[in-house]
């Protein structure tokens, strides 16, 4: 909608854009601004320049004024909105694509020409040769500045160690040490000071997963010496700053982990009952949470090393189950003398402060659809984030619409009556096989069990009743990945009532009545998605969801075949079909400053129906 607006704007704006010269607004002694242009000379040809050029030209400020074919519309606007006495559609397409001029006395050339050439260094170029030059066009009285950098061989690394004070005996040396198995430094490459932003964060990770508690990657200094080598190599060294505290040498242990299952205001501070669990303190004042329940989602654990990865994981886990509306994870001193194994010590406490238990919702809609029909709608939802006191979560919905035919097509006057209640329990563990909770780190899946009733009601048509229920598991891999299974998914669907003008459409459609016959369905279900949307900082963005839906093989072995050759189960006939689907959408930023995204989407889907179906069933048949 926001696009269609703005090419709207756009196209009113060129309509009334008569005058489309903006030299006359220029004042006597500026240029307007075009942008700058970098040039850049490799004598060697031995640099990718194409990834340099993109570094150096996202250091150029400010950004032109925009144009569209050659033309300044929004500049034009924004001059003719400073006239006296501008008209209502001049002030208006200012208000929405007016921009104020650049001239290029507002671009600092010298302060830009420092910045490439310091983006140049911390890119092993040291002795580049920069320069600029101005271009100006006195008749339209524009300007573009010209950057000219000649670059040569760049500094590489001969060697990278530690320097350290030989009488410093703490520990944090050689965890430093052993972290270097792991460097992103490698001999040869050539200097780059995002590589050492990126080794310094390496190392900061490194400490704080061994127990660096109070450890900051700013603490890390590197130094580069040029002077043992004639040619264009340096060593690189690496030591702490002066002056680093001392408790940021030390990693600490946990003495001890509290949890508050159910905080409320001054809750931490009553007196309340306590239960260990695996040396883990549950603090409430009654059983809010089952401690037992609640203990294979705490990954923090007395006696370990402090890691900040254990956590997250700890939050993450917590805040999953659907219970909590806020997690807070604390750590305290408890002990600032360092043992005998070179430690000192922390408490955790974790503050977990509950969502209103119970809950209702009750959603009033008036639908009016092409077809004609029109009418109210009423749905309602109970839910409990807590029913058994281990995070179980049941949810009840309810839902009545009825709808009339007022107008268009034959059936004028008709009604539809459709309704449905559904309930779902879902359990934050696996409740078969076994809980395995020790397997997964990342969150824990979990068991949903859902019920489930429909029933469509069309006057001089059918009545269509449907029963579901299923066993799924639900799993997130990571924050990208998430699986769904459901080992057990069974529907039973019931035609009845159809009346003569509904009888003679499905006479004219053999496949359609096909699809009806089919009142058991049983069988299995498979989903796995990919969401690449959470990943920020890449331009292309990918979501990807595919899906498996089989049924009928395990119930075929317990069917009977009928004398026409159909097999039932219980007496009714049951489905046999294969089906999968596939969905991705691509987004791609054209351009961050603009807010401009590409997107594309694809669907497509096959459905095979064998043995007992000629179709598949009405309820999973593909609709456009």
């Amino acid at each position: 909608m926001h696009q269609i607006k703005n090419i709207s704007l756009l196209f009113l704006a060129l309509s009334s854009f008569y005058a489309c010269s903006v030299q006359k607004y220029i004042p006597e002694d500026e240029y307007l601004y075009q942008g700058s242009t970098i040039h850049i000379q490799d004598s060697l040809k031995q640099h990718n320049r194409a990834d340099l050029a993109e570094e150096l030209n996202s250091v150029l400020y400010p950004e032109p004024n925009s144009s569209f074919l050659g033309m300044n519309i929004g500049l034009h606007y924004y001059y003719k909105a400073q006239e006296e006495n501008p008209g209502f559609i001049t002030r208006f397409l200012n208000k929405k694509i007016g921009e104020g001029p650049v001239y290029l006395s507002d671009v600092d050339i010298q302060g830009t020409r420092e910045l490439l050439q310091n983006r140049l260094e911390n890119n092993g170029y040291f002795d580049g040769d920069a320069g600029y030059s101005i271009k100006t066009d006195s008749t339209d009285k524009t300007a573009q500045v010209n950057y000219m950098f000649q670059i040569d061989k760049p500094f590489r690394l001969a060697t990278y160690q530690i320097e350290k004070d030989t009488t410093d005996t703490l520990s944090i040396y050689k965890h430093i040490k052993e972290s270097l198995s792991e460097t992103v430094l490698v001999k040869g490459q050539p200097y780059s000071l995002e590589a050492f932003t990126d080794e310094r964060e390496r190392i900061n990770n490194y400490l704080k997963h061994h127990g660096y508690y109070f450890f900051d990657k700013d603490f890390i200094l590197f130094e580069a010496d040029t002077n043992r080598y004639a040619g264009k190599r340096f060593d690189r060294y690496l030591k702490l700053k002066e002056g680093t505290p001392e408790e940021s040498k030390v990693p600490y242990v946990l003495d001890s982990v509290q949890v508050y299952p159910n905080v409320q205001s001054d809750t931490v501070q009553t007196t309340q009952d306590t239960v260990r669990v695996d040396e883990v303190a549950f603090i409430q004042n009654e059983r809010f949470f089952k401690p037992n329940r609640l203990r294979p989602f705490i990954l923090l654990n007395p006696g370990q090393a402090y890691n900040p990865e254990a956590s997250t994981y700890t939050s993450r886990r917590l805040s999953s189950i659907g219970t909590y509306k806020f997690v807070d994870i604390q750590y305290s001193v408890t002990d600032s003398t360092t043992d005998p194994l070179g430690r000192r010590h922390l408490k955790s406490v974790i503050k977990l402060s509950p969502l209103p238990k119970h809950s209702i919702q009750l959603n009033l809609q008036a639908v009016t659809k092409s077809n004609g029909f029109t009418g109210p709608g009423i749905g309602i939802n109970y839910t409990n984030q807590n029913l058994f006191k281990g995070g179980e979560r049941l949810s009840i919905d309810g839902n009545f619409s009825y709808e009339k035919q007022f107008h268009k097509g034959d059936g004028v006057g008709s009604s539809s009556i459709s309704g449905g209640l559904k309930a779902s329990l879902l359990f934050p563990r696996l409740l078969f096989p076994g809980d395995y909770y020790d397997t997964f780190r990342y969150a824990i899946p979990k068991t949903k069990v859902s019920f489930g009733y429909d029933l469509l009601r069309r006057t001089n048509l059918y009545t269509f009743n449907s029963l579901s229920t299923s066993l799924e598991y639900i799993w997130d891999q990571n924050r990208f990945v998430a699986h769904r299974f459901s080992p057990i998914k069974i529907d039973y669907v019931n035609l009845s009532n159809t009346s003569t003008q509904f009888e003679q459409i499905l006479d004219k459609n053999p496949f359609l009545r096909r699809s009806f016959e089919q009142q058991f369905i049983a069988g299995l279900m498979y989903s796995f998605s990919y969401n690449g949307l959470s990943a920020t900082k890449k331009r292309g963005q990918l979501n990807f969801r595919f899906n498996f839906d089989m049924a009928g093989n395990t119930i075929s072995l317990f069917g009977k075949e009928q004398p026409d050759g159909i097999e039932t189960f219980l007496g009714l006939k049951y489905a046999q079909y294969v089906k999968g689907d596939i969905e991705a959408s691509y987004h791609y930023d054209l351009g961050r400053s603009r807010s401009t995204t590409l997107a594309g989407h694809i669907f497509a889907g096959l459905g095979i129906p064998y043995g007992n179906s000629e179709s598949l069933p009405f309820v999973k048949q593909y609709f456009a």
